[in-house]
């Protein structure tokens, strides 16, 4: 049983921004990227507590821009998702999810080491360049 519902057009969407955030990571960095996704559809919390499906996710404006660096700079995020991605975006819809990010709502990479916390918000775990964040505990129960 999925995880979140979702349409033919959210696995594209969603394969290409886990390529667009993440091909340099291969296909775990992907999959973890893919993970933060559908936390963000699941969490009733925070900057999320609106945003409902995959389409809502990739393209949130949060303080006048993307959530997301790869809509409004990425030129791979623009291209046609390929099979594998694809794949990958599925896994992630239907059930995979793993840590570091398994709850994480937030990743990004700090071009140096990860912080212990990111806009207040714990760290979870590292995976090569990106840095991974969750919820402070007792404030989103439905990404757990």
């Amino acid at each position: 049983m999925p995880i979140v519902k979702y349409t033919d057009s959210d696995i594209d969407l969603m394969a290409r921004m886990m390529r667009a955030e993440a091909v340099g990571e291969g296909k775990q960095g992907m999959l973890y990227v893919g993970n933060v996704i559908v936390n963000r559809s699941k969490a009733d919390c925070l900057d999320f507590r609106d945003i409902r499906t995959i389409r809502e996710v990739i393209f949130q404006v949060q303080g006048g821009n993307y959530s997301f660096e790869a809509v409004q700079k990425g030129n791979v995020f623009y291209q046609r998702a390929r099979s594998t991605e694809k794949r990958l975006a599925r896994k992630n819809l239907n059930y995979w999810r793993q840590h570091p990010a398994k709850y994480a709502l937030w990743y990004f990479n700090p071009y140096g080491p990860c912080p212990p916390t990111w806009y207040g918000e714990p760290f979870s775990g590292q995976f090569k360049n990106h840095c991974y964040y969750e919820p402070a505990a007792g404030t989103c129960a439905s990404v757990y």
